[in-house]
């Protein structure tokens, strides 16, 4: 079973990404201003990049949990604020027919973003994004043994295509890969699985019924790792923080107008404009470089993926 839903366009790594509200399986967007929603789509990329550097600076000078922690607080204040205007409120978006599987995707997810800052702090925006681009082949690998869908020969391919693009990005030859460098991978494995465990829930809750648990949840989980380590900010750094959880609101705000005017479908693909915004960033703000190997390497793996995302297209229609 294909399933066309969103789980996010790219990058969850710097917003505390979770699935947009969007309308029932089957049912058109209430507008089709697909040009408009693009252009909100690539805004929703620059300011995940802009969140990517303030995550950065701040996991730089202090421990990434106590940075995620605060975070998720922002973010599950936002959610319960956003849920609780929609109809029935709060006291819908608790009930769900799957608490278990929500709350296992709300964990998953914190930790994917809290292993993400950990990545920026030592590999840098560019190489970290570069092999979390990954992603979306890991959801298509995965998509048989977790949901039952068919994958063809076609989406193999590709992945292994894709797979070969991550294998130049990490340079073997060119000396011993680091541990380091298989953190963004493994964020991007808990990050396929978190969006293949939406699709499952979406099957019996609403998508506000995901946002919320997604939100709570992953507040939750966060506060139980991350109070102990807790400690006062510098004056300027509550204001880099502060610069973090309004790019947090208004990109997920922004992103959920997107999917109101537009098919997913359509917006998907502008989601990796997130990899030029946060390679031009991490050049010009910390110095970064752009090697040739992470240049070539990330082109095979996003052309691969966009494969895949045109195939899931192709079959869902």
């Amino acid at each position: 079973m294909s399933d066309d839903r969103p789980t996010q366009p790219y990058a969850a790594s710097a917003a505390v990404a979770a699935p947009p509200p969007v309308p029932p399986q089957g049912q058109a967007p209430v507008r089709d201003r697909t040009g408009l929603a693009i252009a909100m789509m690539c805004a929703v990329s620059l300011i995940f990049a802009f969140q990517d550097v303030f995550s950065r600076i701040l996991g730089g000078g202090y421990p990434p949990v106590l940075i995620v922690m605060i975070r998720y607080w922002v973010f599950a204040l936002f959610v319960i604020a956003l849920v609780a205007r929609q109809p029935g409120g709060l006291k819908r978006a608790i009930r769900t027919k799957r608490p278990l599987t929500q709350i296992a995707r709300g964990v998953i997810l914190a930790l994917e973003v809290l292993i993400m800052v950990e990545a920026f702090v030592r590999l840098g925006l560019i190489e970290t994004h570069a092999v979390f681009s990954v992603y979306p082949l890991l959801v298509a690998a995965l998509s048989g043994p977790v949901l039952g869908e068919a994958v063809g020969w076609r989406r193999w391919t590709a992945i292994a295509v894709g797979f070969a693009g991550i294998i130049v990005i990490l340079n073997p030859g060119g000396g011993v890969i680091s541990m380091a460098a298989l953190l963004p991978f493994a964020a991007a494995l808990m990050f396929a699985l978190y969006g293949l465990l939406t699709r499952h829930v979406s099957r019996d809750d609403p998508a506000m019924v995901s946002f919320f648990w997604t939100g709570v949840s992953g507040a939750v989980a966060m506060t139980l790792v991350g109070i102990w380590d807790w400690q006062w900010l510098a004056p300027m750094d509550w204001v880099w923080m502060a610069c973090l959880c309004v790019c947090g609101m208004t990109s997920h705000y922004l992103m959920i107008r997107s999917y109101e005017l537009a098919e997913a479908s359509a917006l998907q693909p502008f989601g990796y404009t997130q990899l030029v915004w946060v390679s031009i960033l991490g050049v010009v703000l910390f110095n970064e470089t752009l090697r040739a190997n992470v240049v070539i390497g990330a082109a095979i793996v996003v052309a691969a993926s966009l494969f895949t995302l045109w195939r899931q297209r192709m079959r869902s229609r």
